[in-house]
């Protein structure tokens, strides 16, 4: 349990607890304007309740997290004894076979989209005066620019093509016109940098889970690294010199070992510079934050003194587990693996399917995404997992963090045929992950110019094997080191898109897929209620 929680946590909370006492039994999710007089001492939880929207894009059932992780060749939810078909739901998210109608597609949608309605509303109560702001009025406008454009941010990564809105008086019946992907980038990259100025220096206390200038630059460093998928033109020299703002700082480094990152009170982490704050005892929505929940089995609640049983589904893809080094410390830390012991020490027994009494063992074997039972697949571990915990974790969520700023700067250079100087920023981020074997932890330029150690192919009991390996993607050592450091921290499907095996490769029970794939389709709900949104290219113009 977290023994601080930061005000502006407090804000957001105290907000939530006014939306539900003043407006009695007339709304429960709108301030009604009418009925609300703001005052300045409302800012914080105004401006608070803005950011809220970013932990359910992320985390909310079937969202960001999903179609990050389960579409990627990293992580699968396979048909398990206690269910987990849902419909084929998870299914065709792993098998990229997604329609326009399907839940994912739309709660991605829905959940960013609401950030940027929150924004816009409590940016209009500002500049119209309606929220009395004298002092910090420049910096609080700001800092919501740059919040809306980190929406727009996973807007334009996902579904390229949308509607810029950045207005909240709206006459009725408006509907937005549609955006390139390209102009949804440059409203993101002008945002930011003409927001820039204004905003915090400071790290940690009321800045943090806010955007300061480092989250911003962060930012910035994430579009430039992923502007050559978003506009077809490569900016690697801008992405070097975003990252080298947050460098020069001085104010992050590397944890001494990954894990603190991901501990329950990881507040203090040293390399966290962007977090979604979390705490179990005021963050209470059912799913705001469970992966223990979705990938422990039933029988491990007696591992961790769970408030409730664990529903057992997500795991590893076992094709991905065997591209670790055995030395490296983050397959061990990442990743719940052998013997299933209760918090005394006794081994745990499945008790579910065709092995209820056996040994809880996980071992890095999935038949099938179509069938498993308790023991198959690694499960996922990187975030702590404190004893007694809730259905709600209370780890704060690292969306940037040092080791990223240093390994897009390190891509970038990689890119622009630096190799050497990109492997000299590799080693650094491992040496934290190979103490007992300090000699693993280096990186040479040569390296990194080499092809991916991912076996890829159909590996399940469902077609016959194929073999296609990845000797033959570009830079692919560097994607691997990608996933070894970022696994389960809903970023592969981006990673895998920008080397170019998103689409073109097969993993467990995938077949490569269109490459039209790589960005979702315009929600059919939202194509029926706005005639100027266009498919995007290669889904059907009727919605499938």
């Amino acid at each position: 349990m977290k023994t601080k929680i930061s005000i502006f946590l407090i804000g957001i909370i105290s907000l939530v607890c006014v939306n539900c006492t003043s407006l009695h039994d007339k709304s429960y999710s709108l301030i009604i304007s009418e009925e609300f007089e703001p005052t300045a001492e409302d800012l914080a939880s105004l401006v608070g309740s803005a950011y809220v929207n970013w932990r359910e894009a992320l985390l909310f059932w079937n969202s960001i997290m999903r179609i990050m992780e389960v579409s990627s060749d990293q992580s699968v939810i396979p048909g398990r004894p206690n269910g987990w078909v849902d419909g084929g739901v998870h299914r065709l998210i792993f098998e990229h076979q997604w329609s326009t109608d399907h839940e994912v597609i739309n709660n991605c949608w829905n959940h960013l989209y609401a950030g940027v309605n929150n924004c816009n509303r409590v940016l209009y109560q500002i500049e119209s005066g309606s929220i009395p702001v004298t002092d910090g009025k420049e910096e609080t406008i700001a800092e919501l620019k740059v919040l809306r454009a980190s929406y727009y941010y996973m807007l334009c990564d996902l579904y390229g093509n949308v509607p810029i809105m950045t207005k909240y008086d709206v006459p009725e019946g408006y509907v937005p016109e549609q955006s390139t992907r390209k102009e949804v980038f440059d409203f993101v990259i002008q945002e930011v940098t003409e927001n820039m100025q204004y905003l915090s220096d400071a790290k940690g206390g009321i800045s943090y889970g806010r955007f300061n200038t480092w989250a911003a630059w962060s930012l910035l460093a994430k579009m430039y690294l992923n502007a050559e998928v978003y506009t077809g033109t490569p900016m690697w020299q801008e992405c070097i010199e975003a990252c080298n703002k947050v460098i020069g700082s001085g104010l992050f480094e590397l944890d001494a070992t990954q894990r603190d990152v991901f501990a329950t009170n990881n507040e203090n982490a040293k390399e966290i510079i962007f977090a979604l704050p979390f705490d179990d005892q005021y963050v209470t929505d059912w799913n705001a934050f469970d992966i223990h929940m979705q990938t422990l089995q039933p029988a491990n609640q007696a591992t961790y003194n769970l408030s409730s049983s664990p529903w057992g589904g997500i795991c590893a893809v076992p094709q991905f587990i065997d591209t670790f080094d055995e030395d490296d410390q983050r397959l061990y830390d990442n990743w719940i693996q052998g013997d299933q012991l209760s918090a005394g020490g006794d081994l745990l027994m499945c008790t579910m399917g065709n092995m209820s009494g056996q040994p809880l063992s996980f071992i890095n074997e999935v038949p099938s995404i179509a069938d498993s039972e308790e023991v198959h697949g690694f499960r996922h571990g990187k975030f702590e997992i404190e004893m007694g915990a809730r259905v709600q974790l209370s780890n704060d969520f690292p969306l940037f963090r040092y080791a990223d700023v240093l390994m897009m700067k390190a891509e970038s250079l990689l890119r622009q045929g630096l190799a050497d100087d990109a492997a000299e920023i590799v080693t650094e981020v491992r040496k934290r992950n190979f103490k007992s074997k300090p000699e693993k932890a280096k990186v040479t330029g040569a390296q990194l110019l080499e092809g991916s150690v991912y076996d890829y192919g159909r590996r399940d009991n469902l077609v016959p094997n194929t073999f296609e390996g990845g000797a033959d993607v570009q830079y692919g050592r560097f994607l691997d080191e990608l996933g070894w450091e970022f696994n389960q921290e809903a970023r592969r499907r981006q990673d895998m898109i920008r080397f170019g095996v998103y689409t073109t490769k097969a993993w467990f029970s995938h077949d490569p897929s269109e490459g039209y794939r790589s960005l979702l389709p315009i929600p059919r709900s939202q194509r029926e209620k706005n005639p100027n949104l266009k498919q995007n290219d290669g889904y059907s113009q009727d919605g499938l």
